[in-house]
């Protein structure tokens, strides 16, 4: 038993991704898939970069608060939404210039990794969206909306648009349903940034969030936010499991369409793959 339960941390001793489903698509050509993801890719790193340079010219001592931002699991996630599409365009753009992604040629190690920043770019934003408009939005901003354009484009982008991108990869690609032990993963990253949260009001004595603070969401409260939020990734994590199988069993099982790949010359690539590894199904 314990043997079987230690086998949900292995990284594995198959061929991983096979079929190559993290760079191919059901719906889009592999360059189309590639121009997507650099185009996401590109905009998440001007949104991030254009509001820390907004914030150094308009703000009065503007540098200390762009250095405060990264303390902010909203911002944190949209730079991990900025590499991943960046890192995803890079493997993609290999595979359908050679027919084999840069990601076939990494460690084993590196690829499962690859594979759990795609659970958490398609849970984390999803949760911050729900966060933000559900819980920070209505006491940060108590007349209703955004005071500057500026304010509005920077946190529909961080804050709506994120969910959007998770949602791409969601139903987009060819993906497989993220396992289960990815979960436990979420939950400890999770728990590694309340430690940074509360390492931020020790050198910086300020709260990230007014929710963290005892003093204004009182000690119980601080807890069930604090549960609330883990109940609600693994609540998240458990629907997108879902969605992915379903798109899956609909695109593939159902519609037949068993995704579009590179081609090099007149040889569709991942033809022989797909027939050995998934000709049985």
């Amino acid at each position: 038993m314990t043997t079987n339960k230690l086998q949900l941390f292995k990284f594995g001793d198959g061929v991983w991704d096979p079929t190559h489903r993290f760079v191919t698509s059901w719906l889009l050509s592999p360059w189309a898939l590639f121009a997507v993801r650099a185009s996401i890719s590109l905009y998440a790193f001007f949104v991030l970069l254009f509001a820390i340079f907004w914030e150094i010219a308009r703000l009065p001592n503007g540098g200390a608060t762009a250095r405060f931002s990264f303390s902010y699991f909203t911002i944190l996630c949209y730079w991990g939404i900025s590499f991943y599409f960046f890192f995803a365009a890079l493997h993609t753009f290999t595979y359908a210039r050679s027919g084999i992604p840069l990601l076939s040629r990494f460690s084993r190690p590196l690829q499962a990794l690859h594979s759990l920043y795609y659970s958490t770019i398609i849970c984390y934003p999803i949760l911050v969206t729900i966060v933000f408009w559900g819980v920070i939005f209505r006491v940060s901003v108590p007349v209703g909306w955004f005071p500057t354009s500026f304010d509005a484009w920077s946190n529909i982008s961080e804050h709506g648009l994120n969910s959007l991108f998770a949602l791409f990869e969601i139903c987009i690609p060819r993906t497989a349903s993220p396992p289960w032990i990815h979960l436990l993963w979420l939950i400890v990253i999770l728990a590694c940034y309340l430690g940074l949260a509360y390492v931020t009001v020790a050198t910086k004595h300020q709260y990230v969030y007014s929710f963290l603070n005892p003093k204004v969401a009182q000690h119980g409260m601080v807890a069930a936010y604090v549960f609330g939020i883990a109940v609600g990734i693994c609540l998240i994590f458990a629907v997108v499991k879902g969605v992915v199988s379903l798109r899956v069993w609909v695109t593939e099982t159902r519609g037949g369409r068993r995704g579009k790949f590179a081609k090099v010359g007149e040889l569709q690539i991942a033809d022989v793959e797909m027939q050995r590894f998934e000709g049985k199904a």
